[in-house]
């Protein structure tokens, strides 16, 4: 390849580079301003291909898609003077790409540091006129609103920013007080619990006294039953033994002799001296009196 040829070469890289670099695509998610110099001359360009002076111009572009951001977590006093840690976040856009640019040069980094101060400054504000019930449950969603309306009023002025919602995440007593919390809750419980438990004894000691006196009761009337029944029980015996007794005199006189002979001997060394002519022994020998 000769001189010219060479030349011709560089003559259309050269030119192939320049119309590269006149060429720029903003895509459908972004917006982009354009930049002489460091100086504004372009602003909200849409998506698509546009053209550019090489190396003269410079372009930016900045995503207009919604962007959600977590925020610092902080202590808020409510209007009791209770501190809370509160936990949010922040959705939001970019509206005008000019005044966005213009406030922030672009820099997302700073546009969440601006927001993150009036988010801070709006919450500490609806905290400070609303008791801890209310922000906990009862007016929380009211105070979403009215802060995001009041933060995007303001940021779609000075940032060219949309907010589109504020939401608290958690709210949460500080440790020292979450901690006394819990102390006196634990004490309150415990005294219910002494309270139930001294019910429950004062029940016990009543449903045993009950029992013992039952138990007392039904032993009388069982003693006196079995007396009775014992006195009845002995007095048909003796009804009995008398009609035995009294059927055979001499039977009954035996009888009790060896009772009274049983009751006198009541040991081994108990001795009798008896007559071999007594009647005694004749009555054992012939107990009929045949002999």
């Amino acid at each position: 390849m000769g001189p010219k040829g060479v030349v011709g070469l560089a003559g259309t890289l050269i030119v192939v580079l320049l119309v590269l670099s006149s060429v720029y695509i903003i895509p459908e998610t972004h917006r982009g301003v354009l930049l002489r110099f460091g100086e504004l001359i372009e602003t909200d360009i849409k998506a698509g291909i546009h053209f550019k002076v090489p190396v003269i111009d410079e372009v930016r572009r900045f995503d207009v898609r919604v962007l959600t951001n977590d925020l610092p977590a902080k202590q808020y006093l409510t209007i009791e003077k209770k501190p809370l840690d509160v936990d949010s976040y922040i959705a939001w856009r970019i509206r005008d790409v000019d005044e966005f640019y213009r406030a922030t040069g672009g820099d997302e980094l700073r546009a969440q540091s601006l927001l993150s101060s009036r988010v801070d400054n709006g919450l500490r504000d609806e905290f400070g006129v609303r008791t801890m019930h209310e922000v906990v449950s009862g007016q929380r969603d009211e105070l979403m609103h009215t802060l995001r309306d009041r933060v995007n009023e303001t940021s779609i002025d000075e940032f060219g920013i949309e907010v589109l919602d504020i939401r608290v995440k958690a709210i949460e007593l500080p440790g020292q007080v979450s901690e006394n919390v819990y102390r006196r809750m634990a004490t309150e419980r415990e005294k219910l619990a002494q309270e139930f438990r001294s019910r429950g004894r004062e029940a016990s000691e009543g449903i045993r006294a009950d029992a013992d006196r039952q138990r007392t009761v039904i032993l009388a009337e069982a003693f006196a039953k079995a007396e009775t029944l014992r006195g009845e029980g002995d007095g048909r015996a003796a009804s009995i033994y008398a009609d035995a007794y009294s059927s055979n005199e001499e039977f009954y006189q035996f009888y009790r002799s060896l009772e009274a002979y049983q009751k006198t001997f009541a040991t081994k060394e108990d001795l009798m001296v008896i007559d071999s002519d007594s009647d005694f022994l004749r009555f054992l020998k012939d107990p009929l009196g045949g002999n």
